[in-house]
């Protein structure tokens, strides 16, 4: 089976650790991967403030084009022995399209491989890191109304970034779509979204995107689940909808963690061609 991490961050995020990039290409080569991408987040649009409390969500626009020189310095390094994607994970915001697809059209042509996310909750024009901490996540549901609805409102908010349009240099992977269930050992659903999650890979299926295959929510211990569960997983197999192996990655140690529990999952690689 091809074996290829596609969500992996760098020293560039500011909440994760300082481990070089070849750190990083060390540690698959060791691994016996074939490539990997770098994603680190992209940085937020113009005039969206960080809601987080330690406004550490994403990398300044003023160290992007560092980044991008680094890793293609990477990619060149290691074009031997292996593919490596120069991409971004760029967040989905409700309200800022024009400004996401401004910051895509001036970066896409360097890109190799992106991914699109949902990490923040629009809510009567306040917005929400909903994966923050369990704590953000019990005032987002105080704010909305209940937990149910910090659901839906994500699986909304993950349709609409699908649908939107952001122009030439979308990402055309969508991130871990199930990301609402990160706290769900100690703040459970009541009910199940199954519609929604449906809904959602449909629109992937349309519109011809592949879905990010995210173990990083196993090593999560209020979550203990892939992004998506094993569940939707067969459902978009049987869909045909492309999967990518994400272990998004904070530190070199936690590349391609988990991979051996999935074996039986078909993968691809967003640079096997």
């Amino acid at each position: 089976m091809l074996k290829y991490d596609g969500h992996v961050h760098t020293p560039f995020c500011p909440h994760g650790t300082k481990d070089a990039l070849n750190r990083y290409c060390e540690q698959a080569i060791k691994l016996g991967l074939s490539g990997l991408s770098f994603t680190e987040h992209a940085p937020l649009p113009d005039g969206f403030i960080d809601p987080s409390p330690t406004q550490d969500s994403a990398m300044s626009k003023e160290q992007l084009y560092t980044y991008i020189e680094h890793v293609q310095s990477i990619q060149s390094q290691y074009n031997k022995e292996l593919k490596i994607g120069i991409g971004l994970e760029v967040d989905f915001i409700e309200g800022f399209e024009d400004q996401t697809s401004a910051l895509l059209n001036e970066v896409g042509p360097l890109l190799t491989d992106s991914i699109l996310s949902v990490h923040f909750l629009n809510h009567k024009n306040s917005f929400y890191c909903m994966d923050y901490s369990p704590e953000i996540f019990l005032d987002i549901a105080q704010a909305v109304g209940s937990v149910d609805a910090v659901h839906h409102l994500y699986y909304q908010s993950v349709l609409q970034s699908i649908n939107a349009n952001l122009g030439t240099y979308k990402p055309n992977r969508i991130g871990h779509i199930t990301l609402a269930n990160k706290f769900q050992k100690r703040i459970p659903p009541t009910q199940s979204f199954d519609k929604e999650i449906n809904d959602i890979l449909q629109a992937i299926q349309t519109n011809g995107y592949s879905l990010d295959y995210n173990v990083v929510g196993i090593r999560k211990p209020l979550c203990k689940e892939s992004y998506p569960p094993p569940e939707v997983l067969k459902q978009a197999i049987k869909m045909e909808i492309p999967l990518v192996f994400g272990s998004d990655a904070h530190q070199a140690k936690e590349l391609a963690i988990a991979w051996n529990e999935y074996t039986g999952v078909p993968l691809d690689s967003p640079l096997s061609s």
